[in-house]
């Protein structure tokens, strides 16, 4: 007897919808998930979709009317709550465009809860593109299956960052002087782990983040790692001590 094909198949499309999503909703998905759709993935009534809002979760839905430019669904049941991830902020000096949307991708896949830029004083790049960055989170929650979008802050400058900064929430500096291997500090969540710019930190700034009692040197091995590296090293080491990469699947 032939086994059950899988519903929803592997090959179901997952998109990002800003739209409030429930049991037996009927909503219009227009713009450029729409064109995606219907002209790109060349799907017609019937077809299932599985949606998610950043509110709810993730939900199984079927095209129920395609027009030429938009389309309804209708929501079946709902796949997936909204995820909890690890309380881990990145804070990052923006970079050259490809290597700052690599960071942006890698992050998200990575399970962070925030993403901030940090103006410092060796910054090249100080002016980022805001829907450029949230196209960046969404695809990227789309591709790996997040529920949730990290939050995504406006560029701030380190210094008003350390005069902010939560007494309570570990700050991990990755320090290229030198520091205590990651694995060694004490950082459950809340934490968040700072990247500086290509030219690394200043004197001025090191001494400001040394005096901040919430700021951890740490190291990241015996090499130079180029900014977006570091991010990602960073990120993967305190999932795995202190993040959601030790339960099952």
């Amino acid at each position: 007897m032939p086994a059950t094909p899988a519903w929803p198949p592997a090959s179901t499309p997952r998109l990002f919808v800003d739209l409030p999503l429930a049991a037996d909703a009927a909503p219009t998905i227009d713009g450029a998930a729409a064109h995606y759709l219907l002209n790109v993935m060349r799907l017609k009534v019937g077809a299932p979709i599985l949606l998610f809002d950043n509110r709810s979760g993730e939900w199984l839905a079927s095209i129920a009317d395609a027009g030429k430019r938009s389309l309804t669904v209708r929501i079946e049941h709902q796949t997936r709550p909204i995820e909890q991830v690890p309380d881990l902020w990145l804070c990052f000096a923006p970079v050259k465009k490809a290597r700052l949307d690599w960071i942006i991708e890698k992050a998200t896949e990575l399970g962070v809860a925030r993403l901030q830029p940090v103006i410092t004083e060796r910054t090249i790049v100080e002016r980022v593109k805001r829907e450029r960055l949230e196209a960046q989170v969404i695809e990227a929650c789309e591709q790996c299956g997040r529920t949730a979008l990290p939050m995504l802050g406006e560029p701030i400058k380190l210094t008003q960052l350390l005069a902010e900064w939560p007494a309570d929430r570990a700050l991990l500096f990755a320090d290229e002087a030198g520091g205590a291997p990651l694995f060694s500090v004490a950082a459950p969540a809340p934490a968040a782990i700072l990247i500086g710019p290509e030219g690394g930190f200043t004197t001025r700034e090191r001494d400001l983040l040394l005096e901040n009692t919430a700021v951890r040197r740490i190291a990241l091995g015996p090499r130079i790692l180029r900014a977006e590296t570091a991010a990602i090293a960073a990120i993967s080491l305190w999932m795995a001590q202190h993040g959601d990469w030790t339960g099952g699947a």
